[in-house]
């Protein structure tokens, strides 16, 4: 119960209750309201001065967590792309030099990903946060497409490398009878005396003696195009190995392959004789390209070190007598 407050009338000489007019309890109350507007204003902005709302406090803390682990991303994100560099650099110097083609341009690889208003959604009013993020997506756009080119590039050298496998397999790449010992080659490539015929004359292979019998290897994968007998060569096998090349071996005592059989490197076609025009037995060994004679020693080098062709060739351009 509130105070009653008593003043004395002197006139009445009696102490009497004290009456607040409206105006003057108004008066009171909006006196009271407005310190105590300013007491709450003043007190809020010491606050807001002093102290961070608990609100406002998880915000920045978790935006400073943001940051780390924004920071951290781009880190990532920049060894993903030296990943990628290395992969470009291996891809364009090393795979495509092997196998001889040519590296995609530099201007294909780093091709544009869109333009600044891709990323106006990105956009806000602090701008060193804004560059860091635009930053990022667009670095990430473009590694994004440097990876899809770089697979796209693997998918072409895949394709590439099945085609130079089956190339460098069916490329006549070894000699057609077993010469470890570097022994057997007797004729070489080029003009010489023949010696049934008693003229000068274009020798198109090589010669290699060996006992009758012995075994001859297909020097590449290919297909048997022709397996006959002939005066001149005896019995003959034709293969045509594909990417231009063909091989003939002649004078032998048997072929054990047919015309339209498919055969591999290293397989017996035949065994060494002396059928046709020859004078003992051996081997007839021609490489030809588009149906041209070009040197077989120069396709021994899958089965010969070094040593062993220098050895070779050396061997081969020693006088000899012919054998057909």
């Amino acid at each position: 119960m509130a105070k009653i407050r008593y003043y004395y009338n002197t006139e009445t000489c009696k102490y009497e209750p004290i009456k607040a007019s409206k105006k003057a309890v108004f008066m009171n109350i909006m006196g009271f309201l407005s310190v105590s507007i300013v007491l709450a204003s003043g007190l809020i902005y010491l606050y807001r001065t002093n102290f961070t709302p608990i609100k406002e406090s998880t915000l920045l803390s978790r935006n400073q967590d943001l940051k780390v682990e924004w920071n951290l991303l781009n880190d990532e994100l920049q060894k993903a792309y030296n990943h990628a560099e290395e992969l470009e650099f291996k891809d364009d110097k090393i795979y495509r030099v092997i196998l001889d083609t040519e590296p995609i341009p530099l201007t294909v690889r780093e091709g544009g990903v869109g333009g600044h208003d891709k990323y106006e959604g990105l956009m806000e009013e602090d701008l060193e946060q804004s560059e860091m993020i635009v930053g990022t997506f667009q670095k990430m756009d473009k590694l994004k497409k440097r990876l899809y080119i770089q697979s796209k590039s693997y998918d072409q050298i895949s394709s590439l490398l099945s085609e130079k496998e089956k190339m460098w397999a069916s490329r006549p790449a070894i000699q057609p009878i077993n010469n470890k010992e570097l022994t057997r080659l007797h004729t070489t490539f080029g003009r010489r005396f023949h010696p049934i015929l008693k003229q000068w004359r274009d020798h198109d292979g090589l010669d290699f003696t060996a006992p009758t019998g012995t075994p001859v290897y297909a020097t590449g994968d290919g297909v048997v195009t022709n397996s006959y007998r002939s005066s001149t060569y005896g019995n003959v096998i034709f293969i045509n190995h594909g990417y231009g090349y063909q091989t003939r071996y002649a004078h032998l005592v048997e072929y054990i392959v047919n015309q339209g059989e498919e055969v591999k490197r290293g397989q017996v076609i035949g065994y060494v004789g002396s059928t046709g025009r020859s004078e003992a037995p051996h081997l007839h060994y021609e490489v030809l390209y588009n149906y041209k004679p070009i040197n077989p020693i120069n396709f021994f080098q899958r089965d010969l070190s070094n040593d062993e062709y220098e050895k070779l060739i050396e061997i081969s351009k020693q006088e000899t007598i012919p054998l057909d």
